[in-house]
């Protein structure tokens, strides 16, 4: 049974969910979205002890993000399985959460056993910025498909914006969320240490378009396995959940 508690961690206070047993894989949403679509995807995982944390901004979770950094948020991260006790662990990171993970895998890697990027951006960018009406959407809560419409890329044009409804963004958060990886140099966090890695990602993908995985397996050799999945986008773990699924599944086994 999942168990929901509210962690104090230095300056903030995430929200984190514990759900199942087994191998310890954290799981770290998109940029200003909370992890229920994560929880979800996690429950094609039964060996594994899922663990969803909320970031600053999302959910119940608070904190400053002003001024913050993106190794703000991995002190954070850090501070929770501390707490949890539970690591070292694997961690799965979506979207910008795969930036988080491999900043934590750099700035703790006696924590990290190994990283699971899906969806992964951050040397190749996007052919067109985040539009303007995504940017000055109300400091709310909107689902996924809301967010497609205010113009987020995060789904292959063969799938439907409805398969989104679990999703959760606030677009504020998803702004200051981005602006603290802004303020890190990408050397920091991009080979994450020295973990070994995985990335998956959607071959329709436009806003973290597949070259960004192709480029760090070129850059770091067998350290990285890449897994590209057609008809799916920003979302794959979303779009095409089974073969996500099989690939993590395969990867953190073979730590067994």
């Amino acid at each position: 049974m999942a168990q929901t508690q509210t962690i104090d961690v230095g300056a903030a206070s995430l929200e984190c969910t514990v759900n199942g047993s087994g191998d310890p894989l954290v799981v770290l949403a998109n940029a200003g979205c909370s992890t229920g679509y994560l929880e979800r995807f996690g429950e094609r995982l039964p060996r594994s002890q899922i663990i969803a944390i909320n970031m600053r901004g999302v959910g119940a979770s608070r904190g400053p993000l002003d001024h913050a950094t993106l190794h703000d948020l991995v002190s954070d991260v850090a501070g929770i399985l501390e707490a949890l006790q539970c690591g070292p662990a694997h961690i799965l990171g979506h979207a910008f959460g795969n930036r988080i993970a491999r900043c934590l895998a750099a700035d703790h890697p006696a924590m990290v056993r190994r990283v699971i990027l899906v969806a992964a951006g951050g040397l190749i960018g996007p052919s067109m910025p985040l539009g303007s009406s995504f940017r000055d959407a109300p400091p709310t809560k909107l689902t996924g498909p809301e967010c497609v419409a205010l113009g987020a890329r995060w789904l292959s044009p063969a799938s439907d914006p409805s398969i989104l409804a679990s999703v959760e963004c606030w677009p504020q958060v998803h702004i200051a969320h981005l602006a603290t990886s802004q303020r890190v140099p990408r050397d920091e966090w991009w080979t994450g240490g020295n973990a070994p890695l995985l990335v998956i990602q959607g071959l329709d993908d436009i806003a973290a378009p597949p070259a960004n995985g192709h480029a760090l397996r070129d850059q770091l050799g067998e350290r990285v396995q890449v897994v590209d999945i057609p008809r799916a986008g920003h979302f794959v773990i979303v779009e095409q959940p089974d073969p996500v699924a099989a690939a993590v599944t395969e990867f953190i086994g073979g730590t067994r």
